[in-house]
């Protein structure tokens, strides 16, 4: 008895040891966001959809049906009355330099880094060993990378990364190639910058699936610090609690959907296809599948997990088999979706069943932003942050969508009350929002050239 006594006591401190273990492993491995920051264009760069039409007739680029064709994109779009293009851009004739989109990628990049490292107090040049820069479109030699480390003098052992060409989703992929960095590197800050760049990638051409991004696209950066210092557990906004990254690229319909390529006349620019809408349903379906058994109750789960088996055995179009789409209001209490236009942000709502409390941080960044690519997803969490309701415990799920085409999801929890004091660029006008943008049933703007 005695001997069977002492094998379970041994066995118990084991077990006891090996959990000990796992949870000293666990908050090793934590990532820890500190803190981020957007930054906001001067106002000279501020545009109206008056303006940009006016503009538009004075290039003599494009013709009279689609310059009210624009318009027409404008009026719908969802994007407010000032957001910011960038001056060079602005100008007649527009000033198409590498030169001017260097001005553009400083004034975005660095206004958003010079907060961040204000915010943290972070030594630039001495504690920040990995950087890592999305861009899609715009990728100079030297690259913004190099530009960042030139311009804050920072150690010559800094791992950097400049990623290009992987659209608005870019900014998780950022954040996932961060963390298995500092996964690797102990007591490591890492410097994440989310931006687009439009001084050079404006379509003066007439093919309509290429005009719309001009009528959605504005000027916007971002800065996020982590950290796997557990230093910094007590002043850190947010954990890292899941990432989930979908590429469709093997089908291709959703590799082509949204594509850099020439016109007829050899004008550049990117084209969006008519299937965008149900390429990007298809990639959140995959996301969603693979993202809900790790944050979903199990009631949730069950009912998802049913929902799938018959599909399977049954086929799609069954009654049996009907789809359920999980209530994912049970696992986020914010949610950041990619503000990409008004029609993906409608898809959205009516794919995951969300209220518009639920969709307001993404219309109004939409609104008073416009569409700032990959950077959007931080703008929404300042949105959130600046109106004072993300609580210690809340899970804040941000969703990406990019070409490729790629969905990508991030899951943060919040590990304090967040102060709005700081959350700029919207603490000093988010008293007027929410505003009314009406929703539209249909969006009645013939692709068609």
């Amino acid at each position: 008895m005695s001997f069977f006594f002492t094998l379970v006591l041994l066995l118990s401190l084991v077990v006891v040891l090996l959990l000990l273990l796992f949870l000293l492993l666990s908050r090793h491995n934590t990532i820890l966001l500190i803190d981020f920051a957007c930054h906001k264009a001067t106002e000279s760069c501020s545009q109206t959809h008056q303006a940009y039409v006016e503009r538009s007739i004075v290039l003599g680029t494009f013709t009279k049906d689609n310059v009210a064709f624009q318009k027409r994109i404008l009026e719908r779009s969802g994007v407010g009355q000032s957001t910011y293009f960038p001056e060079a851009v602005a100008r007649i004739p527009p000033e198409l330099f590498i030169a001017e989109a260097r001005k553009e990628a400083e004034m975005m990049i660095f206004g958003a880094v010079d907060r961040v490292l204000e915010k943290t107090g972070v030594d630039v040049r001495k504690e920040i060993g990995i950087l890592v820069v999305n861009c899609s479109l715009f990728g100079p030699t030297p690259s913004l990378s190099a530009m960042i480390v030139n311009k804050y003098k920072m150690r010559e052992d800094v791992a950097s990364f400049n990623l290009s060409g992987m659209g608005c989703s870019a900014g998780v992929i950022s954040i996932d190639l961060a963390r298995h960095l500092l996964k690797v590197r102990p007591n490591s800050y890492a410097l994440i910058v989310s931006t687009e760049n439009l001084t050079l990638h404006g379509y003066y051409g007439n093919n309509r699936p290429m005009l719309v991004t001009n009528c959605l696209f504005r000027m916007g950066a971002a800065a996020v610090l982590l950290s796997n210092r557990r230093s910094d557990l007590h002043r850190a906004k947010y954990s890292l609690s899941d990432l989930i990254r979908t590429h469709r690229g093997s089908d291709d319909s959703s590799y082509l959907c949204v594509s850099q390529e020439e016109d007829d006349q050899g004008k550049v620019g990117v084209s969006l296809s008519k299937d965008l809408m149900s390429v990007a349903g298809g990639a959140l379906k995959s996301n969603i599948t693979a993202l809900g058994p790790r944050v979903l109750p199990f009631s949730e789960q069950l009912r998802f997990a049913f929902s799938l088996i018959a599909t399977k055995c049954f086929g799609p179009h069954s009654s049996i088999s009907k789809p359920y789409v999980p209530d994912f209001k049970k696992a986020f209490e914010h949610f950041c979706i990619h503000a990409g236009g008004r029609a993906i942000l409608d898809e959205l709502e009516k794919r995951l069943d969300l209220g518009s409390w639920q969709m307001e941080p993404s219309r109004m960044t939409l609104y008073r932003f416009g569409n700032t690519s990959s950077s959007s997803l931080w703008y929404e969490l300042g949105y959130s942050e600046a109106k004072n309701r993300v609580k210690k415990g809340d899970r804040v799920w941000q969703i990406g969508f990019g070409s490729g085409f790629k969905c990508n999801s991030v899951v943060w929890k919040a590990l304090r009350d967040i102060n709005p004091k700081g959350s700029y660029p919207w603490l000093e006008e988010i008293d007027k929002f929410p505003v009314d943008v009406p929703k539209l049933e249909t969006i009645n703007c013939n692709l068609s050239t």
